[in-house]
């Protein structure tokens, strides 16, 4: 049995309460981050394979605890080559370095706008401590597997042989293997059930927001940042976005007054909720892609190259949200009439193929190899009765009875090795 350590913000079986995951922020901000790492949970558990989710910060990056815990380590990330991910870069890359276990990084993207331009910081900082980190990771892996050709581009410009950098895109979208079953797009009217998602700090999507809202009687917002979750409990929003009008921040903006928004606390729900959809769309590359395992046709608002880089290898119908001049050009509508979903299908197979060559690459056992399949990952999904979705105008009780923390139960788990 291989003991594998997979670092993520929570096991997929956890069910914090709704005022747990906002108090502690449970998720890292965006619920995005559990999706997946969701996913990789699911990949890794074979029967060959002993599966241990959790955090890599306090006992965690001590390497005594791995070497004497963990044959494998594996760390889904998502767009952590940035200037704020910094500090927690060069924290893994301290633990990686004194590590003497195979370690595999699953995912990881560099942050960048839309055209490609970093962040001043990008050159005199960032660049030293990826650099750090992807030879570290070297040392311990034959490869290191990044979101798409933008990441490898950035990667190979640092000096990294290309035979090092492996394009495998997101895990998430290999929840099910090379499964990716869309339900037929229906020509929308004004009373399609619509999913919107959003990030609070584009201002481009006020217009879009008003404009659609106005046009769709039963068009939700779908949120998935820790703020917004703040906002549907009752509490004030503080984040980016704050102070736009248009934008769902605020007690009074017809989504949040009318009840039209809601947020899940774990990847199990969110998907279920979102299969009740006809059509998904916004800036969120992980809300859509949740929309498209869901079985929902989703089209991304890109504004970034982290969520560019993913429409663009996993051919998800997509644009760029700063190029619109006109809001009705991103109508739910028009950009569902827009769409072909032709090349995200077809192109499944291949790209999950390659996906899971990766895993072969790095010797983790996986549920995708022959005699194997992700029944005991899916049954013990299906025990835990996971607490509903957090609605706009539905009072949740502040506490939930005879619930120990996620906190007190990653602990206890640590007092027993």
């Amino acid at each position: 049995m291989t003991n594998v350590y997979v670092r993520s913000y929570q096991p997929a079986t956890a069910n914090p309460h709704a005022y747990e995951q906002w108090e502690q922020n449970l998720f890292g901000d965006n619920l995005g981050n559990l999706l997946y790492t969701y996913a990789v949970e699911r990949q890794l558990a074979s029967r060959g394979n002993h599966v241990r989710p959790g955090p890599t910060r306090g006992p965690r990056l001590d390497p005594g605890w791995h070497h004497e815990h963990v044959d494998h380590l594996v760390i889904p990330l998502a767009n952590a080559f940035r200037w704020t991910f910094r500090e927690r870069l060069d924290s893994l890359s301290d633990l990686i370095e004194r590590l003497k276990i195979p370690v595999t990084v699953i995912g990881v993207g560099a942050q960048a706008s839309a055209d490609g331009e970093w962040n001043a910081n990008h050159a005199s900082q960032i660049d030293v401590s990826v650099k750090r980190f992807v030879g570290a990771l070297l040392e311990r892996g034959p490869s290191i597997g990044v979101r798409g050709e933008f990441t490898r581009d950035y990667l190979l410009g640092l000096g990294f042989p290309s035979d090092t950098v492996d394009i495998i895109g997101c895990p998430s979208m290999f929840l099910r293997g090379d499964d990716l079953a869309l339900r037929p797009l229906p020509e929308l009217t004004t009373d399609s059930p619509i999913a919107l998602n959003l990030s609070p700090y584009v201002s481009e999507m006020g217009p879009i927001i008003e404009h659609n809202v106005a046009r769709y009687d039963r068009l939700d917002y779908v949120a998935q940042d820790l703020q917004s979750l703040g906002l549907l409990l009752g509490e004030e929003y503080a984040g980016k976005g704050a102070s736009d009008p248009l934008l769902p921040t605020r007690p009074g903006h017809p989504l949040i007054a009318g009840g039209r928004a809601w947020m899940a606390l774990n990847s199990t729900t969110w998907l279920r909720e979102l299969s009740r959809y006809d059509f998904s769309f916004g800036t969120r590359i992980h809300g859509n892609i949740a929309a498209l395992l869901a079985g929902t046709p989703a089209y991304v608002l890109a504004h970034d190259s982290r969520t560019l880089e993913l429409a663009r290898y996993h051919e998800i119908p997509h644009l760029v949200v700063r190029s619109l001049g006109d809001p009705k050009l991103a109508d739910a509508a028009v950009l569902a009439a827009g769409a072909d979903y032709g090349p995200t299908v077809s192109g499944h197979a291949e790209r999950f193929e390659r996906y899971a060559g990766y895993l072969d690459r790095h010797g983790l056992d996986h549920i995708f190899k022959p005699g194997e399949d992700g029944s005991a990952f899916d049954d013990a999904i299906a025990a835990v009765d996971f607490d509903p979705a957090v609605r706009a105008g539905v009072p949740v009780p502040r506490r939930a009875p005879a619930r120990r923390s996620l906190k007190e139960r990653i602990a206890g788990r640590l007092r027993r090795g």
